[in-house]
């Protein structure tokens, strides 16, 4: 396992309600009839959510190091929906 892969499951970990609005939003966004959308506009999505709707008292940092692994995460998770996200090789492996 990478370096960056093990601050993801660590942060993942921390964080469940990251995990759950990556997954609400992706599936807003599946149910608009979209057959592929991008993972840093979801990410985008859950920052506003965090700090402009639900003014949280403590904020926290999302790191766009995660954006690949949450999608890859999802399409683990959901492969009907496993080419969703259009991801890269990383470069770690």
């Amino acid at each position: 396992m990478n370096r960056l892969q093990e601050k993801f499951e660590k942060f993942d970990s921390d964080n469940p309600h990251v995990w759950a609005l990556f997954v609400k939003y992706t599936m807003d966004a599946i149910h608009t009839g979209r057959k592929s959308y991008s993972a840093y506009v979801i990410f985008e999505r859950i920052r506003w959510h965090t700090e402009i709707e639900t003014k949280s008292q403590e904020p926290f940092k999302l790191n766009n190091n995660h954006r690949p692994y949450y999608a890859r995460k999802f399409a683990k998770q959901f492969p009907e929906y496993g080419n969703f996200f259009r991801t890269r090789k990383l470069k770690a492996q």
